[in-house]
């Protein structure tokens, strides 16, 4: 019986619904300038993110493992130095997003900017800022509680650093990514 197919049946027609939608979108994408004013937009943005995530991800990890080195500083002075090693690999990761956020404000122009390229320097800027807060937010927890534990049991330290450079390897994959991006060009050009 019919009935049967009457689920299948309203599929078949969203679906062809989205084909030709899709049709429609492409036909409409054709026409549209493919460098608009507003693509330089998306590379701005692309630079400010990875500048600010990854700088929020610098912060973090400074304070929070900040935290932890003063905290040990009160037990055992003599290692505060030593245990120093989390905040300056937080540090690095604010590097990360100013090298990125200046190779793509160097590349966005006013005019000739393709609407690919703005997407994908703002791709550019997501992956290395996300990559680096994520970083940061690791670092900041390895380093709060592996400061304080090393400060008890000092054999916890070349743990303590393997951690961190794994925590920090996120970032890195984040910037490696980001300058793969930043090279991509459109395949035509604007005029």
């Amino acid at each position: 019986p019919s009935y049967h197919l009457s689920p299948f049946s309203s599929l078949l027609r969203v679906v062809s619904r989205m084909i030709h939608l899709m049709m429609a979108f492409q036909v409409l994408l054709d026409t549209v300038d493919k460098c608009p004013p507003s693509a330089a937009f998306f590379g701005f943005i692309g630079a400010a993110a990875a500048l600010v995530f990854a700088n929020l991800g610098a912060a973090y990890g400074t304070a929070k493992s900040g935290v932890g080195v003063a905290s040990m500083g009160v037990m055992r002075p003599e290692l505060v130095m030593r245990s120093i090693i989390p905040v300056i690999m937080a540090g690095v990761l604010g590097i990360y997003g100013l090298i990125i956020a200046v190779i793509i404000a160097t590349n966005v122009k006013d005019t000739d900017y393709h609407s690919f390229v703005g997407y994908a320097h703002l791709a550019s800027g997501l992956s290395c800022g996300m990559s680096g807060l994520a970083a940061g937010m690791a670092i900041g927890i390895v380093g709060d509680a592996g400061v304080r534990a090393t400060a008890q049991q000092p054999k916890l330290f070349v743990g303590m650093i393997l951690i961190l450079i794994f925590a920090e390897a996120l970032a890195l994959y984040g910037l490696i990514v980001a300058l793969i991006l930043t090279t991509k060009t459109a395949s035509e050009s604007c005029s």
